[in-house]
């Protein structure tokens, strides 16, 4: 199977490997990697495009896509569909939904939408691009790659100090107050968008089953692991975390992953990123993977009803219709 492969955060720690494995492994896909800055002035953009010109003859589009506007993830849902619809691009074969946004270090931030920061670029217009372009994918069915972390299961991630939980009040969140735990509560927000997304998956998954014509396409939930060497523990992170993986996460790591099995490269978790979006691992299967071993989730995110809730409102947030997604029974 072959055909369109897009990557959102296409400049990211796992992002670059795993699309370097792509162009080495399977040539014969076209990628389009999304990225909030497309200029080279972006250090990461420019190794992403330094990666891509080790492949002379690689298909592939790098597109701006800021995934805290809802308005722009729109547009960009409607022009791919267009360009796959007129024939300028393949149908899709996955859609990768690699981007993240985290803060652990200063108050909560917002987006053009009005929506805490975390919540938007995590899961909400993740959930718009999916379901925008369903209706684009190719005969064979595809992948849709979903990313969550053990920090949505709780006592399983050593920042959590609050309990990750879907609030009965799901509006509640898309709101954040300041507090002065900036990196117990900004992990929270963080644990929280990766059960969201989890238990929409499981959601996504039952409605693609249902339906004749899209249940070729599965989708996936993967915990990549610990990743001692992602630039995620720099970014928005208080000092001692960088001094953490800076000092002992990275020069320790072959010592540290006996004691943690998970710990692990943004290089290896590339690799398993790219198996899974061209279906090379666990063909046609569906659900929750810790990096790429079956492994039961959290209880809570196993709760179909609040499934459904979640599921429901994430529509509602994401500004999907029945006008906008070839899965409009399930709107």
């Amino acid at each position: 199977m072959t055909g369109t492969i897009i990557i959102t955060g296409a400049n990211g720690s796992v992002a670059i490997p795993a699309v370097k494995h792509l162009l080495e492994k399977y040539p014969d896909y076209t990628a389009v990697l999304t990225v909030r800055n497309t200029d080279d002035s972006d250090s990461n953009t420019k190794k992403l495009r330094e990666t891509i010109a080790s492949f002379p003859n690689a298909k592939t589009s790098i597109r701006q896509l800021d995934l805290a506007n809802l308005n722009a993830v729109h547009e960009f849902a409607g022009t791919i569909a267009a360009e796959i619809a007129d024939k300028k691009l393949p149908p899709l074969a996955s859609i990768v939904c690699n981007a993240y946004y985290w803060n652990l270090a200063r108050d909560p931030e917002f987006t053009a939408d009005g929506v805490e920061t975390t919540i938007q670029v995590n899961h909400i217009s993740h959930a718009a691009l999916v379901l925008r372009l369903l209706g684009s994918f190719g005969p064979e069915g595809g992948r849709i790659v979903l990313f969550t972390s053990d920090g949505h299961f709780p006592g399983k991630n050593g920042l959590e100090k609050y309990p990750p939980g879907i609030p009965d009040d799901l509006d509640s969140l898309l709101k954040a107050s300041p507090d002065a735990d900036k990196l117990g509560r900004g992990f929270n927000r963080y644990a929280n968008s990766k059960l969201a997304i989890l238990m929409w998956g499981f959601a996504l998954n039952r409605y693609l089953e249902k339906n004749e014509e899209l249940r070729k396409i599965t989708a996936i939930i993967i915990d990549p692991g610990n990743l001692a060497d992602s630039r995620a523990l720099r970014t928005n992170t208080p000092k001692f975390l960088q001094y953490v993986q800076r000092f002992a996460l990275q020069p320790l790591r072959p010592i540290l992953r006996y004691a943690d099995p998970t710990l692990r490269t943004t290089t290896e978790a590339g690799v398993d990123v790219i198996d899974l979006a061209t279906n090379k691992a666990y063909p046609g299967e569906r659900g929750y993977l810790k990096q790429l071993k079956r492994e039961p989730s959290s209880p809570d995110s196993l709760n179909e009803d609040k499934q459904q809730k979640l599921w429901a409102k994430s529509a509602e947030w994401a500004k999907i219709t029945k006008e906008n997604t070839v899965l409009a029974d399930s709107i």
